[in-house]
């Protein structure tokens, strides 16, 4: 058995039996070349497609590369694609199968690759039968994907309106019942602006008290409004405080409302497609030199083999 795989041995046997080689690889070049020809294996079509990311939304540490390629690989996307195309036709599945999408996720899985490659573009390979339908696919994989991102974007944004309002809603109605008491007091007790009105009257009738003038006409009225700056001031000056405070939630909230706005009634697309899809005009499978190659290899080894134990077999009878 030591002498089994000699190298000597091996070549000497091929070449005594070179032309039982040269049939047996004859016969499975034209078995294989038969075999792999279009009446047994359907020949599929290659389509491609690169894209590169656009007005995407920052998420955690994902590139934007990343999250085109989580979108694109999303299960809903995947259902749209062979509800458009009548995939589980195209695989010839039963969808009555209890594992009907299990095997039509396989399926396409193995036709439709997405990957990213090393610029950041993301790259679509499809598989199909039919060229245009490949072409097609390609085309509505980026259909989709901005779909689904226009969708999730106009999502986030209407909630941001809807909060915006409801806060909208809310300060001006505080708004409305502050200015109706900051009216009433500035009617009613003639504080116009605690702030500026405060020193003055106070300096005002300080001035009137040590002149001896408190007793005339423009004193008294002095002293009335100094007596309802002591008693209705700190209200007023928490109402106008509350009241600028108010204007400046309400203009913020304004500006977040009109810019979710205009985002939500936005109609963009998030990508900028690098290369079209086309129909090819050659199939990319099977590739029919590798499966003639890799079949006469092993029919040749299998021969060698053979030839090898018969060859033992007739030396240890001898």
């Amino acid at each position: 058995m030591n002498d089994f795989f000699d190298n000597q041995r091996i070549l000497q046997l091929i070449w005594n039996r070179k032309y039982h080689f040269i049939i047996t690889g004859i016969i499975a070049i034209i078995i294989s070349a038969v075999f792999s020809g279009p009446a047994f294996i359907k020949p599929k079509f290659k389509s491609t497609a690169r894209v590169y990311p656009t007005n995407l939304w920052p998420l955690s540490e994902e590139s934007e590369s990343e999250q085109m390629l989580e979108i694109m690989n999303s299960k809903d996307i995947k259902i749209k694609m062979c509800e458009a195309f009548e995939l589980d036709k195209v695989y010839r599945l039963n969808k009555k199968d209890p594992n009907y999408m299990t095997y039509l996720m396989d399926e396409y899985n193995k036709n439709i690759k997405t990957s990213k490659t090393n610029f950041e573009t993301v790259k679509l390979e499809v598989l199909d039968y039919e060229p245009r339908r490949a072409s097609d696919m390609c085309d509505s994989i980026i259909h989709f994907y901005n779909r689904k991102v226009r969708s999730m974007h106009k999502t986030k944004d209407f909630e941001m309106v809807t909060i915006a309002q409801k806060g909208l809603k809310q300060k001006y109605a505080e708004l409305d019942t502050l200015t109706y008491r900051l009216d009433t007091i500035r009617q009613k007790y003639g504080i116009l602006d605690y702030k500026s009105q405060v020193e003055k009257v106070t300096e005002g009738y300080m001035t009137a008290l040590a002149e001896g003038r408190a007793t005339t006409t423009g004193s008294s009225k002095i002293e009335d409004i100094y007596n309802n700056l002591a008693d209705k001031g700190s209200e007023a000056y928490w109402l106008e405080s509350r009241y600028n405070f108010l204007i400046e939630v309400i203009d913020s909230l304004t500006t977040q409302y009109e810019f979710h706005m205009t985002e939500y009634e936005k109609d963009i697309t998030y990508c900028h497609i690098v290369e079209y899809p086309m129909p090819a005009d050659k199939k990319s499978f099977p590739v029919r030199w590798i499966i003639v190659a890799l079949t006469t290899f092993s029919a040749l080894f299998a021969a060698l083999m053979v030839f090898l134990i018969i060859d033992y077999r007739k030396k240890q009878d001898f």
